[in-house]
């Protein structure tokens, strides 16, 4: 069987980064993030490229008062309240686009080959301290009742937020079949946020530009426990002015993992933020455009797949 090349996107606007940032260090990328959606998906169409797309549930909703009517009942109980984003719903302007996006998410429907998965309910922490099994199938349960309500279908695929893989036992009972894992090594594991260490953080950085880990491809996974583990290989960092000077390096370090995976029949699994090009937009388009083009080339070469997560976990299925 022919190697796969699966993308899947972290789409979470301002919640994602809601306890680390100020809307003023990160308003513009969230704000940008509306732009680029649209253009990632046409870029994707072009290329016949599939995709999954793991979207906070809260982006469903078009303002506060549907967003309240949808909650669950068990709210995550962290130790540390900052990481909870319900203290901050009372405060939320209507159909402000920095935490709503129904639209984009319709638009992520439509368009071919493109798999709506869930980042969670409320970009859930699911290995921070204080919350429990039970919080996180309440959240899981609000995303999956959200989706079908307004979608009439359920969510197949899941990434947890901040890679916080957890509670597999209840991502299995509330209808998933598939998730996304981490690279193997110990500076990319399921760590909470204390434990990401400066060290930690230096190494993946400079695993972006220089192949301290390896390539991170692997054989077409099967199901385990009811789930299919879909792990990535490699997040898609965006483009830095500061750091031009090391793209080429940047683009060497993932098409050479691709035409690794391409030549053993094996996983090549990019990842990113779609508010990670809300900035140097262009720039960032650019890259992706060559790395797709990359992947084109693979598949007339070598018949190279482009496979979501929701596809490659029906083939385990088969």
């Amino acid at each position: 069987m022919p190697g796969i090349f699966t993308i899947s996107l972290d789409f979470e606007l301002y919640w994602g980064v809601r306890d680390k940032l100020s809307l003023g260090e990160y308003g513009a990328n969230v704000l940008g993030a509306h732009q680029a959606v649209p253009e990632l998906l046409r870029l994707f169409g072009e290329q016949g490229v599939h995709a999954t797309w793991a979207t906070v549930g809260f982006l469903f909703f078009e303002n506060k008062e549907s967003l309240l009517q949808a909650l669950p009942g068990p709210k995550p109980g962290y130790a540390n309240p900052k990481l909870s984003p319900y203290s901050v719903l009372p405060s939320l302007l209507e159909g402000d686009p920095h935490f709503f996006a129904p639209g984009l998410v319709e638009q992520i429907l439509v368009a071919p080959g493109q798999e709506l998965a869930s980042h969670t309910f409320c970009h859930y922490y699911a290995l921070e301290a204080g919350q429990t099994a039970g919080q996180f199938q309440a959240d899981l349960q609000a995303a999956q009742a959200v989706s079908q309500k307004r979608f009439g279908k359920p969510l197949k695929s899941l990434v947890f937020p901040r890679n916080q893989a957890n509670h597999l036992q209840v991502v299995c009972e509330t209808g998933f079949t598939a998730y996304r894992g981490n690279e193997q090594g110990w500076f990319y594991g399921a760590y909470t946020e204390e434990q990401q260490t400066p060290l930690r953080r230096a190494l993946r950085l400079a695993d972006n530009y220089l192949n301290l880990s390896g390539h991170h491809t692997y054989p077409r996974p099967g199901i385990q426990d009811g789930l299919v583990n879909i792990p990535s290989s490699r997040f898609l960092r965006p483009y830095s002015p500061r750091l031009a000077p090391l793209e080429p390096l940047r683009l060497a370090r993932i098409v050479r993992s691709m035409e690794h995976a391409a030549r053993a029949n094996e996983v090549y699994h990019l990842w990113w933020h779609p508010e990670n090009f809300g900035v140097n937009i262009q720039q960032n388009l650019d890259f992706l455009r060559r790395v797709l083009e990359h992947f084109k080339s693979l598949q007339a070469q070598q018949g190279m797949q482009s496979l979501n997560m929701g596809e490659i976990a029906a083939l385990a299925q088969e």
